[in-house]
Order: C-alpha cells, then sequence, then structure tokens
C-alpha cells in the first residue's frame, strides 16, 4: 500500500488536461487502467466456472455465487440477467463474480451447461 505521502502528492487536477487517474497519472479520457485490470482478471482465468452457495457476512442469507466466467464487465452483466431471469430472482454484479440470491446450483448448472461453459460445483 502506498504511503500518505505517496497517496496526497501527487496531481489531482490540471488546468489543461482537466482531472488526472491517481494510478497512472493519465488525464482521466486517456486512462487505460480499467481495461488492462479487466485483462489481466480475463487472462488469469482457468476456463473453469465455479457454482457455489455463500452465507458468510450476509446474515444467514444463502446466495449462490458464479466465478470464473470469462466474460467482459458488460457481457456479464448480461449473462447475471439472463440468470437471474432463468432462476426467478434478484442478484448482482461484484467484482467480476456473479451473485444470485437463494440455492440455484443446479438450476444455474444446467443453464451454464447448456451455454458451453465447462462448470463445477465448489465448497460444499
Amino acid at each position: 500500500m502506498a504511503s500518505l505521502r505517496d497517496q496526497l502528492g501527487g496531481l489531482v487536477y490540471s488546468t489543461e488536461h482537466g482531472k488526472t487517474c491517481p494510478d497512472c497519472r493519465a488525464p482521466i479520457d486517456d486512462c487505460r487502467c480499467e481495461e488492462t485490470s479487466e485483462q489481466e482478471r480475463l487472462a488469469a482465468l482457468d476456463g473453469i466456472v465455479r457454482i457455489r452457495r455463500e452465507t458468510s457476512g450476509r446474515k444467514g442469507k444463502g446466495v449462490t455465487t458464479i466465478s470464473g466466467v470469462p466474460l467482459a464487465h458488460a457481457e456479464l452483466k448480461a449473462l447475471a440477467k439472463t440468470l437471474k431471469q432463468r432462476c426467478g430472482t434478484g442478484g448482482a454484479v461484484k467484482d467480476g463474480m456473479i451473485e444470485i440470491q437463494g440455492d440455484h446450483r443446479e438450476t444455474l448448472r444446467n443453464a451454464l451447461t447448456s451455454m458451453g461453459y465447462q462448470v463445477k460445483l465448489a465448497g460444499g
């Protein structure tokens, strides 16, 4: 983690370029930090989509999480929308992971295998 001096010592606004990115110090219009982080996330995947049921940090409410889907953020949101409609419930996309409310592991497994993904049920 960067020191406080490094965090506060950078250029925030320039009358020539406007706002600048705090990470790469380039103007916001020219910043490519988000694209490179998305490419790094996709490169780190192994091609297997993992489905698990989680309750930690959710006050006992069960959530089915889908991770490892090799899609960009916009396509991931579109896939999440179709899966939520298939299960008839809500959900969200957070940090490259799809969260579907409730325990829908088998339904999601069948839907994703029919779409051509290699799927594993992870966790207990």
